[in-house]
């Protein structure tokens, strides 16, 4: 998978994230963005992007912005605590795009995320819990950065989550439920998970509606929210 990841602000080139994300395969562009001067800086991203035809874009906090601004057609974004607040986006929220963000976030609130999707009419599953600072550093927040710019690359359906929203994480029981939509007649499913089983799943289920097999992945967060795609 070809990525484009755009760093933060006072960021370099080569951190953790593009790092660990190049150790797993994935062809990774990641270049020096000008720390001072918003445009330019997205005029840098712009010209790595022609020039690396990404499958997916990912932003960190200020290159969150960035990715945001980017005149990048149908390619779809990964923003990680996107910083809009502080750096004005120069367009729209548009596209694919899912947002990971920590509830514990101490430099960028979670509320920040949740407003942006508000204000741009996306669906509320976009915005996924993970981690529990603002660097996303850990195992568990790569490991969900990897699978949501696999998710997109793909053109997987978004992830539907198995709980109503409600302006935070939401959160999963033991013995839970998730949903995910039927590849073959588009119907929406719910299925029984028992999270006890790890928090990566894969699930064979025939539909209910027109008995086809569909394969199922299952990405349990942190807060327990229960994440789904569907194999193309």
């Amino acid at each position: 998978m070809k990525i484009l990841y755009l760093h933060g602000w006072r960021s370099v080139p080569g951190g953790v994230k593009p790092g660990w994300l190049r150790s797993r395969g994935h062809d990774v562009c990641n270049p020096l963005l000008d720390a001072d001067d918003l445009a330019l800086a997205v005029r840098q991203a712009e010209a790595a992007y022609r020039e690396h035809c990404p499958d997916v874009v990912v932003g960190a906090s200020r290159g969150g912005v960035i990715a945001q601004s980017l005149d990048c057609g149908e390619t779809p974004r990964v923003l990680l605590c996107p910083a809009w607040k502080r750096w004005q986006p120069l367009r729209p929220l548009t596209g694919r795009v899912l947002i990971l963000h920590s509830p514990q976030d101490e430099v960028v609130p979670w509320g920040d995320s949740a407003e942006l999707i508000e204000q741009w009419g996306l669906s509320p599953d976009v915005l996924i819990s993970v981690g529990d600072d603002h660097r996303l550093g850990d195992e568990a927040s790569l490991e969900v950065l990897q699978w949501a710019c696999g998710v997109l690359a793909a053109g997987e359906q978004i992830p539907v989550a198995d709980a109503e929203w409600s302006g935070r994480p939401r959160a999963a029981s033991a013995a839970a439920e998730a949903s995910y939509i039927c590849d073959s007649c588009g119907e929406e499913i719910v299925i029984p998970v028992d999270v006890s089983e790890g928090e990566s799943q894969v699930l064979v289920e025939d539909c209910p509606v027109c008995c086809r097999a569909n394969t199922i992945h299952l990405h349990i967060g942190d807060d327990g929210g229960i994440f789904s795609s569907v194999e193309s």
